[in-house]
């Protein structure tokens, strides 16, 4: 489905992805796990179309969209969850909902999609018609992930969605992103809790300072020593 081939992406002379190719396959849940500043949510950035590769490929279903305008590469099925939310604050939860579907045009699929994202987060349809920015960081983090989904994406990336969440929340987070996937999206997680991300994930790989350094199933590299020392606690 997705193929990153040998990128490299720069910050004006910071070269902060170097040559990385992952690839991930329709129905996946692949993470990328490292370190604050390995590259991995610059890796979901260039695939969203916000930042442009210098060099190499990136195919989504057989098309380059390594120069793709972001809202293209929306409409072409690709969705991203921001790490920190990134939800319209001064807007209503319904507002941020009818905005993750302002490139479809059919009313009666938008209000189909919608009544299916408040059956999956039951408190974003109590709070329908609250101001974004007064719901919890768990409830944020569902409407953000909610908004995306509004899009239809056959790919959702989803960026640190555990990130300022009580365990409790974070246990529920990831136990949507499994349903979501089993109901038929093909995810990319980028996440700095090791343990959850490679408890639901088919493949992961780690990032160092711009370079994959491990790659395998989730289960491979929940046994890796390096990956325990490094990433797991022990």
């Amino acid at each position: 489905m997705l193929t990153i081939d040998n990128i490299n992406v720069y910050y004006g002379a910071i070269h902060a992805l170097k040559g990385i190719s992952v690839d991930v396959q329709e129905g996946e849940i692949v993470t990328l796990i490292g370190a604050n500043g390995a590259g991995k949510s610059t890796t979901l950035r260039t695939i969203s179309g916000l930042l442009r590769p210098r060099t190499g490929q990136l195919l989504f279903e057989g098309q380059n969209i390594a120069q793709a305008a972001a809202q293209k590469i929306v409409a072409m099925g690709i969705s991203q969850v921001p790490e920190g939310r990134k939800i319209f604050a001064n807007m209503s939860v319904l507002e941020n909902l009818e905005l993750g579907a302002y490139i479809r045009s059919d009313k009666q699929e938008i209000k189909k999609d919608m009544e299916n994202v408040f059956g999956r987060f039951p408190r974003l349809a109590e709070r329908r018609g609250q101001l974004a920015g007064t719901l919890s960081g768990g409830e944020q983090q569902m409407l953000a992930m909610g908004r995306a989904l509004m899009s239809r994406p056959r790919l959702l990336l989803l960026d640190e969605p555990s990130m300022g969440l009580a365990p409790l929340l974070v246990k529920e987070i990831f136990s949507i992103i499994r349903e979501i996937n089993q109901t038929g999206t093909t995810i990319l997680l980028v996440e700095q809790n090791a343990n959850m991300a490679l408890s639901i994930a088919h493949k992961a790989y780690v990032l160092e300072t711009g370079r994959i350094t491990l790659y395998g199933t989730a289960k491979e590299l929940s046994e890796s020593e390096a990956v325990r020392k490094a990433y797991l606690g022990g």
